[in-house]
């Protein structure tokens, strides 16, 4: 018997599904589409337009679902990509900000309307240093940004 992830994000899209999950799967590596599941007959969407798309992002699974305009993104809910260094946070950061909306402190809309946060692992070192002082200028350092810049906010975490 194959084990089941328990938790698997369902992101509901307007008709977007598609294109939705080729961006995705385009912008992260060790992504796949595994299944997709079509509407039948008889029902409000034309008989063959697509229902679901399960795929994995980076290894993570998720489901996509063409589920129609009454439900839309908001940044209540948001995924986290923790990268090794900036280059890789810098890499997430463009591929994700193309046709989408800068936000701030790390955070992005994509061009479908969901939110990301995208920075260097590092910058939680920086905002948890056990020098109170330290962390206050490295977190009012991250405030100011939209994308986190981490060498500024190390200068700022060293007073300088």
């Amino acid at each position: 018997m194959a084990l089941l992830n328990r938790i698997t994000p369902c992101l509901w899209f307007n008709g977007h599904a598609e294109q939705a999950v080729t961006f995705y799967t385009n912008v992260f590596e060790n992504s796949r589409v595994l299944k997709t599941t079509y509407y039948g007959p008889g029902l409000p969407v034309p008989e063959g337009t697509v229902l679901t798309i399960d795929f994995e992002l980076d290894g993570n699974p998720f489901t996509a679902l063409n589920g129609g305009g009454e439900f839309t993104f908001d940044e209540a809910v948001s995924f986290q990509i923790i990268c090794r260094d900036q280059a890789e946070s810098d890499h997430y950061w463009g591929r994700l900000t193309d046709g989408g909306q800068e936000s701030q402190c790390g955070w992005l809309r994509d061009r479908f309307g969901l939110s990301w946060q995208v920075f260097p692992e590092e910058l939680n070192t920086l905002l948890e240093d056990p020098d109170p002082e330290r962390s206050h200028r490295a977190t009012q350092a991250m405030l100011m940004m939209r994308r986190i810049d981490l060498d500024v906010v190390r200068r700022a975490a060293d007073g300088t």
